[in-house]
Protein backbone atom coordinates (compact mmCIF):
# COMPACT_ATOMS: atom_id res chain seq x y z
CA UNK A 1 0.00 0.00 0.00
CA UNK A 2 1.01 3.71 -0.89
CA UNK A 3 0.26 6.82 -0.08
CA UNK A 4 0.97 10.07 -2.03
CA UNK A 5 1.19 12.98 0.42
CA UNK A 6 1.23 16.01 -1.97
CA UNK A 7 3.76 18.92 -1.42
CA UNK A 8 0.89 21.28 -0.88
CA UNK A 9 -0.97 19.56 1.22
CA UNK A 10 1.73 19.67 3.54
CA UNK A 11 1.47 22.05 6.73
CA UNK A 12 2.32 25.40 6.78
CA UNK A 13 4.53 27.75 8.89
CA UNK A 14 5.99 30.66 7.84
CA UNK A 15 7.54 33.75 9.64
CA UNK A 16 10.18 36.56 8.44
CA UNK A 17 12.99 34.42 8.74
CA UNK A 18 11.34 30.68 8.33
CA UNK A 19 9.12 28.94 5.65
CA UNK A 20 8.41 25.78 6.65
CA UNK A 21 6.43 23.03 5.38
CA UNK A 22 5.16 20.11 7.75
CA UNK A 23 4.60 16.44 6.42
CA UNK A 24 3.19 15.83 9.85
CA UNK A 25 1.52 17.51 12.85
CA UNK A 26 4.05 19.64 13.90
CA UNK A 27 3.31 22.92 16.21
CA UNK A 28 0.34 24.94 15.16
CA UNK A 29 -0.22 22.82 12.48
CA UNK A 30 -2.44 19.35 13.31
CA UNK A 31 -4.14 17.12 11.44
CA UNK A 32 -4.86 13.33 13.21
CA UNK A 33 -4.41 11.12 10.04
CA UNK A 34 -0.62 12.75 9.78
CA UNK A 35 0.33 11.98 13.40
CA UNK A 36 3.55 10.07 12.29
CA UNK A 37 4.88 6.78 10.66
CA UNK A 38 5.62 4.67 12.82
CA UNK A 39 8.49 5.69 14.90
CA UNK A 40 9.21 8.57 12.53
CA UNK A 41 7.33 11.51 14.25
CA UNK A 42 8.35 15.03 12.26
CA UNK A 43 9.99 15.37 8.68
CA UNK A 44 10.17 19.17 8.45
CA UNK A 45 11.11 20.95 4.82
CA UNK A 46 12.69 24.18 6.05
CA UNK A 47 13.66 27.08 4.22
CA UNK A 48 15.80 29.35 6.54
CA UNK A 49 16.97 33.10 5.38
CA UNK A 50 20.86 34.12 5.76
CA UNK A 51 21.79 35.10 9.54
CA UNK A 52 18.81 33.71 10.67
CA UNK A 53 18.11 30.21 12.35
CA UNK A 54 16.56 28.58 15.70
CA UNK A 55 17.55 30.44 18.90
CA UNK A 56 18.71 27.40 21.61
CA UNK A 57 15.96 25.53 23.11
CA UNK A 58 15.64 22.25 24.19
CA UNK A 59 15.12 18.51 23.03
CA UNK A 60 14.75 15.55 24.87
CA UNK A 61 14.02 11.70 23.94
CA UNK A 62 14.08 11.96 20.35
CA UNK A 63 16.62 11.41 17.63
CA UNK A 64 16.69 14.29 15.61
CA UNK A 65 18.43 13.97 11.93
CA UNK A 66 19.25 16.67 9.69
CA UNK A 67 19.80 16.73 5.64
CA UNK A 68 20.96 19.92 4.08
CA UNK A 69 19.06 19.98 0.95
CA UNK A 70 21.21 23.44 0.20
CA UNK A 71 23.49 25.62 2.08
CA UNK A 72 24.56 24.90 5.13
CA UNK A 73 23.12 24.69 8.70
CA UNK A 74 25.94 25.51 12.14
CA UNK A 75 24.95 23.77 15.31
CA UNK A 76 26.15 24.71 18.55
CA UNK A 77 24.77 22.43 21.87
CA UNK A 78 25.07 22.48 25.88
CA UNK A 79 27.56 19.60 25.54
CA UNK A 80 30.02 21.98 23.99
CA UNK A 81 29.78 20.72 20.32
CA UNK A 82 29.86 22.67 17.33
CA UNK A 83 30.00 21.97 14.08
CA UNK A 84 28.92 23.15 9.68
CA UNK A 85 27.03 20.49 8.38
CA UNK A 86 26.52 21.24 4.17
CA UNK A 87 24.58 20.31 1.30
CA UNK A 88 26.11 15.88 0.90
CA UNK A 89 26.56 16.30 4.82
CA UNK A 90 24.37 15.01 7.26
CA UNK A 91 23.84 15.28 11.20
CA UNK A 92 22.32 13.07 13.86
CA UNK A 93 21.44 14.13 17.22
CA UNK A 94 20.50 12.08 20.26
CA UNK A 95 18.79 14.33 22.47
CA UNK A 96 18.81 11.29 25.17
CA UNK A 97 17.96 12.35 28.83
CA UNK A 98 18.39 16.06 27.43
CA UNK A 99 20.35 18.84 25.28
CA UNK A 100 20.16 22.48 24.50
CA UNK A 101 21.04 23.10 20.60
CA UNK A 102 20.45 25.97 18.16
CA UNK A 103 21.21 25.99 14.39
CA UNK A 104 22.31 28.91 11.91
CA UNK A 105 22.37 29.93 8.76
CA UNK A 106 25.48 31.53 8.70
CA UNK A 107 25.97 31.34 4.97
CA UNK A 108 25.04 34.30 2.39
CA UNK A 109 22.36 32.76 0.80
CA UNK A 110 18.99 31.03 2.14
CA UNK A 111 19.92 26.90 3.60
CA UNK A 112 16.82 24.19 2.96
CA UNK A 113 17.47 21.21 5.04
CA UNK A 114 14.86 18.18 5.82
CA UNK A 115 15.06 17.62 9.56
CA UNK A 116 13.25 14.44 10.54
CA UNK A 117 12.97 13.37 14.36
CA UNK A 118 12.60 9.35 15.02
CA UNK A 119 11.28 8.43 18.34
CA UNK A 120 13.80 5.93 20.30
CA UNK A 121 13.53 2.68 21.75
CA UNK A 122 15.73 3.90 24.82
CA UNK A 123 14.94 6.29 27.34
CA UNK A 124 17.32 8.37 28.85
CA UNK A 125 20.38 7.90 26.81
CA UNK A 126 23.46 10.14 27.10
CA UNK A 127 22.67 13.04 24.54
CA UNK A 128 25.30 13.08 21.67
CA UNK A 129 26.09 15.19 18.38
CA UNK A 130 27.65 13.66 15.33
CA UNK A 131 27.93 14.87 11.45
CA UNK A 132 30.00 13.18 8.81
CA UNK A 133 29.96 13.42 4.59
CA UNK A 134 28.70 10.86 2.32
CA UNK A 135 30.29 11.60 -0.78
CA UNK A 136 29.26 8.28 -2.33
CA UNK A 137 25.79 9.24 -1.78
CA UNK A 138 25.71 11.42 -4.76
CA UNK A 139 26.61 8.04 -6.81
CA UNK A 140 23.50 7.35 -9.08
CA UNK A 141 21.90 4.40 -8.51
CA UNK A 142 23.09 3.50 -5.49
CA UNK A 143 20.85 4.06 -2.13
CA UNK A 144 23.53 4.74 1.04
CA UNK A 145 22.53 4.12 4.37
CA UNK A 146 23.48 7.40 6.30
CA UNK A 147 22.12 7.18 10.03
CA UNK A 148 21.10 4.10 11.26
CA UNK A 149 20.64 2.21 14.04
CA UNK A 150 19.72 -1.17 11.94
CA UNK A 151 21.69 -4.17 12.59
CA UNK A 152 24.78 -4.37 10.24
CA UNK A 153 24.72 -0.60 8.88
CA UNK A 154 28.00 -0.18 9.56
CA UNK A 155 29.34 3.63 9.08
CA UNK A 156 25.98 4.70 9.18
CA UNK A 157 25.60 7.70 11.92
CA UNK A 158 24.16 5.58 15.11
CA UNK A 159 20.48 6.54 16.35
CA UNK A 160 18.53 4.87 19.21
CA UNK A 161 15.90 2.99 16.86
CA UNK A 162 15.87 0.09 14.49
CA UNK A 163 15.48 2.41 11.57
CA UNK A 164 17.56 3.77 9.05
CA UNK A 165 18.16 7.08 6.68
CA UNK A 166 18.71 6.37 3.09
CA UNK A 167 19.63 8.84 0.06
CA UNK A 168 20.40 8.56 -2.99
CA UNK A 169 21.15 10.87 -6.71
CA UNK A 170 19.67 8.71 -9.29
CA UNK A 171 19.78 9.84 -13.42
CA UNK A 172 16.94 10.35 -15.39
CA UNK A 173 15.72 6.38 -16.98
CA UNK A 174 17.66 4.54 -14.18
CA UNK A 175 16.40 3.41 -10.80
CA UNK A 176 17.21 1.89 -7.37
CA UNK A 177 15.25 -1.14 -5.43
CA UNK A 178 14.32 -0.80 -1.95
CA UNK A 179 13.73 -4.25 0.02
CA UNK A 180 11.78 -3.91 3.28
CA UNK A 181 11.53 -6.36 5.66
CA UNK A 182 8.53 -7.84 7.51
CA UNK A 183 6.64 -5.23 9.36
CA UNK A 184 8.47 -2.21 7.91
CA UNK A 185 7.50 0.60 6.30
CA UNK A 186 9.03 3.70 4.20
CA UNK A 187 8.67 6.72 3.98
CA UNK A 188 10.23 8.73 0.96
CA UNK A 189 10.72 12.30 -0.64
CA UNK A 190 12.34 13.71 -3.97
CA UNK A 191 14.30 16.55 -2.39
CA UNK A 192 15.05 17.46 -6.16
CA UNK A 193 13.45 15.99 -9.55
CA UNK A 194 10.32 13.49 -9.83
CA UNK A 195 9.85 9.98 -9.13
CA UNK A 196 7.83 7.20 -9.66
CA UNK A 197 7.21 4.05 -7.72
CA UNK A 198 4.42 1.85 -8.94
CA UNK A 199 1.64 4.10 -10.44
CA UNK A 200 2.62 6.78 -8.34
CA UNK A 201 4.71 9.88 -9.63
CA UNK A 202 6.20 12.13 -7.19
CA UNK A 203 6.77 15.49 -8.09
CA UNK A 204 9.75 17.22 -6.06
CA UNK A 205 8.87 17.58 -2.19
CA UNK A 206 6.21 15.33 -2.33
CA UNK A 207 5.99 12.62 0.18
CA UNK A 208 5.25 8.60 -0.19
CA UNK A 209 4.13 6.46 2.93
CA UNK A 210 5.00 2.77 1.88
CA UNK A 211 3.80 -0.12 4.17
CA UNK A 212 2.34 -4.01 3.54
CA UNK A 213 5.24 -4.33 0.63
CA UNK A 214 8.17 -6.23 0.35
CA UNK A 215 9.91 -3.96 -1.92
CA UNK A 216 9.78 -1.06 -4.23
CA UNK A 217 11.41 -0.23 -7.17
CA UNK A 218 12.34 3.73 -7.53
CA UNK A 219 12.66 5.30 -11.32
CA UNK A 220 13.61 8.87 -11.95
CA UNK A 221 11.85 10.14 -14.46
CA UNK A 222 14.39 13.21 -14.10
CA UNK A 223 17.97 13.39 -12.35
CA UNK A 224 16.64 13.23 -9.16
CA UNK A 225 18.16 13.25 -5.08
CA UNK A 226 15.92 11.15 -2.81
CA UNK A 227 15.89 10.71 0.88
CA UNK A 228 13.95 7.92 2.29
CA UNK A 229 13.09 6.60 6.01
CA UNK A 230 13.00 2.94 6.68
CA UNK A 231 10.62 2.36 9.83
CA UNK A 232 9.52 -1.03 11.77
CA UNK A 233 5.53 -0.17 11.75
CA UNK A 234 4.70 -3.74 13.69
CA UNK A 235 3.41 -3.49 16.29
CA UNK A 236 4.16 0.07 16.53
CA UNK A 237 1.97 2.01 18.75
Amino acid sequence: MMTHIPFGSLGRFTNDWLNARHHFSFGHYWDPKRMGFGPLRVWNDDTINAGTGFDPHPHEHMEIITYVRKGAISHRDSLGNQGRTSHGEVQVMSAGSGIVHAEYNLEPGETQIFQIWIQPNSRDVKPQWQARQFPEATDAGKLVVMASGREGDDGALPIHQDAALLAATIKAGESVTHHLGAGRGAYLVPATGRLKIGSQVLETRDGLAVQDETSITIEALEESELVLVDVPLKNWK
